[in-house]
C-alpha cells in the first residue's frame, strides 16, 4: 500500500535539517536552523492558496499561515515547532526517513514533525473538498527545543493568539493534555580570589563554593518532593551545567551552575529564586548568588470542560478514535499561548518516550489517525 499523504509529507520534513544549535558553536551550518524547513512550509500552505509568510530572525523564521471559513464556528490555532535537537549521539541517519515495522525513523520525526505532517495533509483533503469549518492559524515555531523565540515572534506579529484555542502538537500519543509542568531556568555563580595553587589558602577557590552549593540545592530537591499537585505530582530540580577554572595550578575565582526547575502550576520566577536563595543561606554560602533566573514556558492548565478539550473530544469521537485526558511532565508552548490568553491543550503522534532519542521514530497510523483528527476537526464534525 502506498505511504499516505502525511507519511509523504513526514518524509520530506525528516529529510530537512532543522536542528537548533542550543547554544553551541560545534554544530555545522548546514544542519542547524528552522529556515530551510520553514520555507518548505511556507510553500506548501501557499500552494493551498494559504495565506502565510515567515516572521522572526532570517535564519531562524517560523512560520505563520492563515485560512478562513464563510462559515467558521471559531478560530483555533495549531502551533507545530520546526527545530529539533542535536543529533550527535544517533545510532541512525537522522534525516534519511526510512520506514519499517510500522514506524517512520528520523530526528524530528516524532518530535514534532509529525503533527504538521498530520496538519498540512488534513487541509489538503479538507480544502480540496470544501468543508472548512473553523479558521484555521498554522503555526510552525522556530526555537521550542530552548528559549521559545518563535512563540514570541509570532505573537508579536499576530498582536495576541488571535485565535480563540490553541492545539500545540507534541508527542502524546493523541491523548489530550490539559496540563503539564513549567520550564524555569536559573544560572548561580560563584565568586573567589584567584592565586597560585601553591599557596591555596593565600586565595578562596570559587569552584569548592559552587560544590557546596549544589549540595544545597539537592537538599532543596528533595524538599520539594514533599509539595504536590495533584495532577501533575512534585516539581523537579536538576543541576545540568556545572563550569569554573582556568588551569590546575590556578585557586579559581570564578565558577557558575546552570541549573533546570519544573514548576507546578502555583509556582513563579520570584517563587524559584526566593526558594534558591533561602537554600544558600540555610547551608551559609554567602559566596554564591543567584546571577539570572528566569521562567521559560510557564506551566499548562486548562479545565477539562474548556473550549479545546470539547472540541478535541468531539473530532476524535467523529474519527473513530477514543478520546483520552492526559497530563505530562515536561513543558511545552502552550503554556506561553494560554499566558497570552488562548486556552490550550497538547496533543500529537507518537510517544516522548522516542522524542531526543538515538533512534527517533513515530508509528506511522498514529500520524495517519492524526490527519484524521484534524480533518474532524476543521471540518467541526458534531
Amino acid at each position: 500500500m502506498p505511504p499516505s499523504a502525511a507519511i509523504r509529507h513526514l518524509r520530506d520534513y525528516v529529510a530537512i535539517p532543522s536542528v537548533n544549535p542550543m547554544g553551541r558553536d560545534d554544530i555545522a551550518a548546514e544542519i542547524t536552523g528552522e529556515a530551510r524547513y520553514a520555507n518548505h512550509v511556507l510553500e506548501q500552505l501557499r500552494r493551498l492558496h494559504i495565506d502565510a509568510e515567515l516572521v522572526g530572525a532570517p535564519d531562524r523564521p517560523s512560520v505563520v499561515g492563515t485560512v478562513r471559513a464563510a462559515d467558521a464556528v471559531d478560530t483555533v490555532m495549531v502551533a507545530s515547532h520546526l527545530d529539533t535537537v542535536p543529533v550527535d549521539t544517533m545510532e541512525i541517519d537522522p534525516f534519511d526517513p526510512r520506514v519499517a515495522e510500522g514506524r517512520l525513523y528520523g530526528r524530528g520525526s516524532c518530535d514534532t514533525k509529525g503533527g504538521m505532517a498530520a496538519l498540512v495533509a488534513a487541509l489538503e483533503r479538507v480544502l480540496s473538498r470544501g468543508r472548512l469549518r473553523r479558521n484555521v492559524i498554522v503555526v510552525g515555531e522556530a526555537d521550542e527545543e530552548l528559549g521559545s523565540r518563535g512563540v514570541n515572534d509570532v505573537l508579536a506579529h499576530l498582536g495576541g493568539p488571535g485565535a480563540d484555542w490553541v492545539l500545540a502538537t507534541e508527542p502524546t500519543e493523541l491523548r489530550i493534555v490539559t496540563h503539564h509542568k513549567g520550564i524555569a531556568v536559573a544560572e548561580l555563580e560563584a565568586v573567589g580570589k584567584a592565586c597560585h595553587s601553591s599557596d591555596p589558602g593565600a586565595g578562596h577557590n570559587a569552584i569548592v563554593e559552587l560544590s557546596r552549593a549544589v549540595l544545597a540545592l539537592s537538599d532543596l530537591a528533595r524538599a520539594l518532593e514533599q509539595r504536590r499537585d495533584p495532577k501533575l505530582g512534585a516539581g523537579t530540580l536538576s543541576v545540568g551545567v556545572v563550569s569554573g577554572g582556568q588551569a590546575p595550578n590556578i585557586v579559581p575565582d570564578r565558577a557558575r551552575l546552570w541549573m533546570d526547575r519544573r514548576l507546578l502550576p502555583d509556582e513563579d520566577e520570584k517563587q524559584v529564586r526566593g526558594e534558591i536563595e533561602e537554600a544558600l543561606a540555610k547551608a551559609g554560602i554567602d559566596a554564591v548568588h543567584v546571577a539570572r533566573c528566569r521562567v521559560e514556558k510557564p506551566p499548562l492548565g486548562t479545565a477539562p470542560d474548556a473550549l479545546p478539550v470539547r472540541a478535541c473530544e468531539r473530532a476524535l469521537g467523529a474519527a473513530g478514535l477514543r478520546a483520552e485526558l492526559g497530563t505530562v511532565a515536561f513543558g511545552t508552548d502552550a503554556g506561553l499561548f494560554e499566558l497570552a490568553g488562548a486556552p490550550s491543550v497538547v496533543m500529537g503522534p507518537g510517544s516522548i518516550a522516542r522524542a531526543h532519542t538515538a533512534r527517533e521514530y513515530v508509528e506511522v497510523d498514529q500520524v495517519d489517525d492524526m490527519t484524521d483528527f484534524f480533518v474532524a476537526l476543521l471540518e467541526d464534525a458534531r
